[in-house]
């Protein structure tokens, strides 16, 4: 019996259980008249869409570079990565700085990366408990660009993965592996 006492304390420890039930914050955005939504922690800003000096030879879904304080940062167009049509500018359209991990050979080094928005809408607290799998088929993107799908008043928003959704090795070498509609996906 005096073995479980030590078991018992531990699973009695305040740490564990409030780790379980923080919300994690994520930020939600429109693109393509759907909801989507990217851990705030990845987020370094927000700026108002500004003109990009396109850059030749890139992917198709980078759409340029910005010159933010000095620094050349490359702004991604998340719909052509996720094989669609470009949304318009309008004056809602964002860019959200990220910065992610990209892998360099061996080495792993974060990257600033501009991503193109329809609009910004809220950071949203979304609980661990109300974030499901991602599905295993029907999504009009790749499944391992989403981290999962959070509940939120009663719908779902897709939760990105940004290191997957935004892995440049994988652009260097086309965006051909990104273009599916959920219907190519093998039986």
């Amino acid at each position: 019996m005096n073995a479980l006492v030590p078991t018992l304390a531990a699973r009695d420890l305040p740490a564990p259980p409030a780790a379980v039930s923080d919300p994690t914050q994520f930020l939600t955005f429109m693109l393509g008249g759907e909801m989507f939504a990217i851990g705030i922690l990845a987020i370094k800003e927000i700026i108002e869409y500004q003109s990009l000096t396109e850059v030749p030879m890139m992917p198709a879904s980078v759409r340029g570079v910005i010159n933010l304080r000095g620094a050349v940062v490359p702004v991604m167009d998340l719909l052509a990565r996720f094989g669609r049509p470009s949304s318009d500018i309008t004056k809602r359209s964002c860019i959200v700085i990220v910065e992610v991990q990209v892998r360099d050979g061996e080495r792993v080094e974060n990257q600033v990366v501009g991503i193109i928005v329809d609009s910004v809408s809220e950071v949203l607290d979304i609980a661990p408990a109300d974030i499901e799998p991602p599905p295993s088929f029907g999504t009009r993107i790749r499944g391992d660009f989403i981290q999962g799908m959070g509940k939120v008043k009663g719908k779902f928003v897709i939760l990105l993965d940004l290191n997957q959704v935004l892995a440049l090795d994988e652009l260097a070498h086309g965006d051909t592996a990104a273009i599916t509609d959920g219907s190519t996906e093998s039986h």
